[in-house]
């Protein structure tokens, strides 16, 4: 029976330890704001695209 309650106490000391959910987190973050940095970057980025295909378009005969 010892044997049996010290199998548990070292399992849930394992699990209490487990950090693997917290560098999960950490990567949604990191991934969460990649992807702000991105949709940032094309917003303004888009209408100077925009403006410069016009001027274009608009230099065609």
């Amino acid at each position: 029976m010892t044997n049996l309650a010290t199998f548990i106490q070292n399992w849930l000391a394992s699990r209490h330890d487990d950090e693997r959910g917290a560098t999960a987190v950490e990567y949604g973050l990191m991934v969460a704001l990649i992807a702000v940095a991105i949709i940032a970057a094309v917003t303004a980025l888009g209408g100077g695209l925009s403006g410069l295909f016009d001027t274009v378009t608009g230099s065609l005969p």
